[in-house]
């Protein structure tokens, strides 16, 4: 099957580095498997399988394993013989629980970032910061008051789709939840849009190449971008840097922290806030603070393609830590596809 695939092929640079991370995290994958019952989907094939549902846009494993009986690329990329009975979609989702518990999809990650680093493709010093809301698994008609008792409420007058009227009625992240997905909370975009369940998903990038350094999924809430913000920055070991970000992080607190952290705010100044802008002329009128403001935009590229071609404007799973999940391996093809594009032909 090798030769039916073309050698300047994107995904053959993508296999190689999605092998060479699998090959470091073999210990851990020994960890997970068990001697007894009967063998079960390698996990080197399940987080590949989530590499193509995100660079290929497939939404559900149901459908991957359906091409995966006629796309000798997908059998190829896997390392699947022609021959070899493609494994079930439900084989998919019930070892999923396996990678959650080793927190492998973080260690791949993790991996992808090492590689684009030994390959001098980060600063480590300059980052940008920025958080989107990601629509939750759960409709509104979820919500329910969180003091009702379960087991007086009313049997819906149709089970996929019942009838709720919220005419007169306040629903807020204090008073109400969702049944569907609990941890998702009402947040909306801006003032006059209306407001959905959600998570937000919270991305520093790095400012040489525009790569993913962290990726987090937050409960959706007013300080939420910032608090996410300083905790990625912290595991930034570094002594000096700056991190750019848009208006919403000019406050005093975020500033302060940073500082602490030894890193230089390069945020846009919001100057209609009260009291003023949280930085002053010291900090902008260097010519990096430009330069900070102007790739800091790019950030919103990559919210692009994980929400169009990753497939994730909408999350999959309910509850956030399966989504943290899937997050990390979007993120990961994001990078992988940017370092195979960046990498020389001989690496």
């Amino acid at each position: 099957m090798d030769d039916r695939v073309p050698r300047d092929h994107p995904l053959r640079a993508i296999k190689k580095l999605a092998d060479r991370i699998l090959r470091d995290l073999s210990p851990t994958f020994d960890a997970m498997y068990r001697t007894l019952g009967r063998p079960s989907v390698p996990p080197e094939r399940m987080l590949k399988a989530s590499l193509l549902m995100a660079l290929y846009t497939i939404r559900s494993e149901r459908q991957f394993c359906e091409q995966l009986e006629y796309n000798l690329l997908f059998r190829w990329f896997l390392d699947l013989e022609l021959d070899e009975p493609a494994f079930d979609h439900s084989t998919l989702s019930h070892n999923r629980g396996r990678l959650l518990e080793h927190e492998v999809a973080q260690k791949f990650f993790a991996g992808a970032v090492e590689q684009a680093d030994a390959m001098g493709l980060l600063s480590n010093e300059h980052f940008s910061v920025d958080g989107t809301l990601i629509e939750a698994w759960a409709s509104l008609k979820s919500l329910r008051p969180v003091e009702e008792n379960p087991d007086h409420r009313d049997p819906p007058d149709d089970p996929g789709n019942p009838s709720v009227d919220f005419r007169g009625q306040r629903r807020r992240n204090d008073t109400h939840r969702s049944t569907t997905d609990p941890e998702a909370r009402l947040a909306r975009k801006s003032k006059g849009k209306e407001a959905k369940l959600c998570f937000e998903g919270q991305a520093l990038m790095d400012h040489r190449h525009g790569l993913l350094v962290d990726f987090q999924i937050t409960q959706a809430h007013g300080t939420a971008e910032r608090e996410t913000a300083v905790s990625m920055l912290a595991r930034q070991a570094r002594s000096r840097g700056t991190v750019a970000g848009d208006r919403g992080f000019d406050t005093a607190g975020f500033v302060k922290e940073c500082r602490a952290l030894g890193f230089t705010p390069h945020v846009a100044q919001n100057h209609n806030r009260p009291g003023g802008s949280a930085i002053d002329p010291r900090t902008t009128r260097h010519p990096g603070y430009a330069v900070s403001q102007w790739i800091r935009k790019r950030i919103e590229e990559i919210f692009g393609w994980i929400k169009t071609v990753g497939n994730f404007r909408r999350t999959r799973y309910r509850g956030r830590r399966k989504n943290q999940h899937i997050a990390y391996l979007i993120g990961a093809a994001f990078n992988l596809l940017r370092v195979a594009k960046l990498m020389p032909e001989s690496t």
